[in-house]
């Protein structure tokens, strides 16, 4: 019996002694409470997690005929829009010069990875206290009076909106490392014979190498990273609620999905009925568009 168990016959034994704890804490701390969230959302629950007034879609209802959950999506919109194309093109930058290098290739690669194992909340209080704070002896109006430019309060609601470079800046610098890596992965799977073919047919290095070769070859992990972007840029809420939770006259556009859902779930009213409603319908979204992506760029599809 001790040999049948510690020996190599029984895997699937070893197969739950390893997967097992794992498997159940992702039941417990994820699939439990998102069965709960979808439970909450079809009740009037107010400041309770155990309701029993029933309202069948009345919180859908109620959440679709938001303003401010309205709003909400406007500001993931225009944030998509700006971070997105940055990201992707300032991560495909980096994956090719690091690529180039005959030297020091592994170091760059860390260095600029490094910022994406910092934590949000960490970045945004020093784009907020250091970078960006406002103030005369802040880093971004001192470079700013060196060239006669008058002091700037960057996190308030004002014209124009300042408050969207700060937000993009560090959403920037904590995820394009990220993206580099995936990239790089790319690039490194591209065959060089390809290169080399392309340099006998007469093709100029650099635009046209990258425009009919690198690109091309990149095209799987492109739309990957494209998706990721999306997703990501759904689920904002650090760099958002650190930066701007306690700016006067908070700007009403600078309020993404999360950061409401957080204020009207567990904020005064705690109408966590309400909340449910507001983030089941954030998950759908985001499986429609993350689906609507993914078969408008082909992903999966076999390449002839």
């Amino acid at each position: 019996m001790t040999r049948r168990v510690l020996g190599s016959q029984n895997r699937t034994l070893w197969f739950w002694v390893f997967v097992g704890p794992f498997a159940l804490g992702l039941g417990v701390f994820t699939y439990i409470p998102l069965g709960w969230s979808v439970y909450l959302s079809f009740f009037d629950a107010h400041n309770t997690v155990t309701p029993s007034d029933f309202v069948g879609l009345g919180n859908y209802t109620a959440m679709l005929t938001n303003d401010a959950f309205l709003r909400s999506l406007w500001t993931f919109l225009v944030f998509s829009l700006f971070i997105v194309p940055a990201t992707f093109a300032l991560s495909l930058a980096l994956a090719l010069m690091v690529n180039r290098l005959r030297r020091a290739q592994a170091f760059f690669r860390s260095v600029f990875f490094l910022p994406a194992a910092c934590s949000y909340v960490v970045a945004a209080l020093i784009w907020k206290m250091s970078l960006f704070n406002g103030v005369r002896f802040g880093l971004a109006n001192t470079v700013l009076g060196w060239f006669g430019a008058g002091q700037t309060a960057w996190l308030g609601a004002t014209h124009p909106p300042w408050y969207w470079l700060v937000i993009v800046t560090v959403r920037l610098w904590l995820q394009a490392g990220f993206y580099m890596v995936l990239f790089l992965a790319g690039l490194q799977r591209v065959p060089p014979q390809l290169y080399e073919a392309a340099a006998v047919d007469g093709a100029r290095p650099g635009w046209q190498v990258l425009r009919h070769i690198t690109l091309p070859q990149l095209r799987t992990t492109s739309v990957a990273v494209v998706l990721l972007l999306v997703i990501n840029a759904f689920q904002a809420f650090d760099e958002f609620y650190n930066l701007l939770s306690d700016a006067r006259g908070y700007p009403p556009y600078a309020r993404p999905p999360l950061v409401y859902l957080y204020y009207t779930a567990l904020g005064q009213g705690q109408n966590l009925g309400l909340g449910s409603a507001g983030a089941v319908i954030l998950a759908l979204i985001i499986g429609v568009v993350t689906v609507g992506q993914a078969r408008w760029f082909g992903l999966g599809r076999k390449e002839d």
